[in-house]
């Protein structure tokens, strides 16, 4: 008997059993009393919990000192809305999150060493800059209640929540397609993650299954992040106008701080989106629906990934069974203003 059995005969979520039997608010007093019962009935009773400081509180912990996740990393506007939604998952089970950060080249040196002040019940580990050597170090040095987010890795016997960023990629190179464009641009980040690798084989594959490609020289790249982007794609940008190339009509963008920053480079330079190029970007952060013109851009469930991740490390408590379960999350085009058909953008006007 687990908390999903009694949720079940309950007829109620994982989460509301779980603050009926910790006695936290957010259930009705009758549907408490249900659960009590059937636990009761049952004979459920929650493993001891060994820490009494750390049993209520569950551990967020980043590696930074890297290009994509520096000690900062929580004002990013992707990793900021990330967090929030999994505090409010954390308290709906009425655990605390803490939140820790480790350096990668303490990993590389010593990852049990790294992560020895790390405290509480179980860890969310983000994933998203770490390969698959570093994430294995990692959870052996963090044990079984472990859930990595934000990346995937097949074989490491671990709970897994990540984003089907294969999928986004091809949704935004079937979008433009769809639209008729047939020269395109490619806007990859500098700093190379599995996640980016992914966007790319969805793209292409989309663009494969319309017979086109993508040139050469119609590939950029760039910091990903807003400040830097800018200033190096309005150069990259300046310097193919300058060599007589054209303009690809469409661009896709790995992330939307780098398609952010192409929308601002190519306005710098009298290139007007999406009359002239059409620009799709990843992640549907806050501010893509604050630019102007409003950017499209492939939608991450961000919510979604926090509850998961939330609800497979508390469920990992319940369970003996050892067994691992690996979830990618769906994403969804969001189709706003700066992409439209390629007959009014065929010929795209040259600063």
């Amino acid at each position: 008997m687990n908390l999903e059995d009694i949720a079940k005969l309950a007829g109620v979520s994982k989460s509301a059993v779980s603050l009926a039997l910790n006695g936290k608010p957010g259930v009705s007093e009758n549907t408490r009393r249900r659960i009590l019962k059937i636990a009761e009935e049952h004979g459920y009773r929650p493993k001891a919990r060994t820490d009494a400081q750390n049993g209520d509180v569950l551990t967020f912990l980043a590696c930074v000192n890297t290009g994509l996740v520096q000690q900062q990393y929580y004002e990013q506007p992707f990793f900021r809305e990330l967090i929030q939604h999994i505090e409010e998952r954390c308290s709906m089970h009425g655990y605390s999150l803490q939140y820790s950060t480790v350096s990668v080249d303490d990993v590389e040196r010593s990852p049990r060493a790294a992560v020895e002040k790390v405290r509480g019940r179980g860890c969310i580990l983000l994933g998203t800059n770490l390969d698959a050597g570093q994430l294995a170090a990692l959870h052996q040095a963090l044990g079984p209640h472990t859930v990595v987010l934000d990346t995937m890795c097949e074989t490491l016997p671990v709970h897994v929540v990540a984003i089907n960023n294969l999928m986004g990629g091809y949704q935004a190179g079937k979008h433009l397609c769809e639209l008729g464009h047939r020269r395109f641009g490619y806007l990859a980040s500098a700093e190379r993650i599995r996640n980016f690798e992914e966007r790319r084989r969805g793209f292409m594959a989309a663009l494969a299954e319309c017979g086109v490609t993508v040139a050469d020289e119609a590939v950029f790249s760039a910091s990903p992040s807003m400040l830097h982007a800018q200033a190096e794609l309005r150069e990259r940008f300046a310097n193919h106008l300058a060599a007589g190339r054209d303009l690809p009509t469409a661009v896709f963008c790995e992330c939307d701080y780098i398609a952010i920053g192409a929308i601002k480079a190519m306005q710098s330079l009298g290139i007007r989106v999406p009359e002239d190029v059409s620009v799709v970007g990843f992640d549907n952060i806050s501010e893509a629906s604050i630019i102007t013109p409003e950017m499209t851009t492939v939608h991450v469930e961000k919510k979604r990934l926090a509850y998961l991740a939330v609800d497979l490390l508390v469920d990992s408590f319940e369970r003996e069974d050892g067994v691992k379960q690996k979830i990618a999350v769906d994403t969804r085009l969001v189709i706003r203003n700066t992409t439209i058909r390629a007959a009014a953008a065929d010929s795209p006007s040259r600063p």
